[in-house]
């Protein structure tokens, strides 16, 4: 019987993720590589548009008691999940884009007229916060979470890794090294975060969503 393709994922999975996995007989192995925690911030000096690049951020602001005050503001984001979650919670979202770099310029071309909140994590890029300083549009930034790395030794020879943020990139590699193994990435900034790592064999999702990213790897071992 030849060898089974064996994959791991920097994050959990969902059991309905999980299952893709079974189906095309690959072996998933999971860990959580990082960890994230709300902190303290309050809402006094928030804009008239909001700046959203994690869907961390956005239930952390949405869990604040002060939330109901400031969702009828407008909304930029990242992602079409987090666009989603913005939606079930009543907020109105203006535009959202596949990445940080892409909502920055469109912010800078299109609404710099606007005053915006930039709610980020500690480790957030600094694509986002340049390109508006750059561009003269007048922002401010509220920290609202915070992420932790969490790295573990990986004991298992993978066929490739899932890496879905560039802080699990950086996780990963406190503890362990990429050798030969695929590189399988959710986005461009986790992309270049592998680059600057000099992995040689990175697949990118055409999508930001880990169903993508899950059906690029089947694809992969299965063409």
């Amino acid at each position: 019987m030849p060898n089974r393709i064996k994959i791991l994922s920097t994050k959990k999975l969902l059991p309905s993720q999980k299952r893709l996995f079974v189906d095309a007989k690959i072996v998933l192995s999971q860990s959580d590589f990082i960890a994230t925690q709300p902190v303290e911030f309050n809402l006094k000096n928030v804009n008239e548009s909001l700046i959203f690049t994690s869907q961390n951020g956005i239930l952390s602001v949405i869990q604040h008691p002060q939330f109901e005050q400031i969702k009828d503001r407008k909304m930029y984001c990242v992602g079409l999940k987090s666009k989603e979650l913005l939606i079930a919670n009543g907020c109105n979202v203006v535009a959202y884009a596949e990445n940080a770099a892409d909502l920055a310029e469109a912010i800078s071309l299109v609404y710099s007229h606007d005053s915006f909140t930039f709610f980020s994590g500690n480790l957030r890029r600094d694509e986002l916060p340049f390109t508006l300083k750059k561009a003269k549009v007048d922002f401010n930034e509220i920290q609202v979470y915070e992420t932790i790395l969490t790295p573990k030794k990986n004991t298992i020879k993978q066929s490739g890794i899932l890496f879905f943020s560039p802080s699990a990139v950086e996780s990963y590699l406190k503890k362990n090294r990429i050798i030969d193994e695929v590189c399988f990435c959710i986005g461009k900034t986790t992309g270049k975060e592998l680059v600057k790592k000099k992995a040689s064999k990175i697949v990118m999702a055409p999508q930001p969503t880990v169903e993508a990213l899950i059906e690029i790897v089947i694809d992969y071992y299965q063409s």
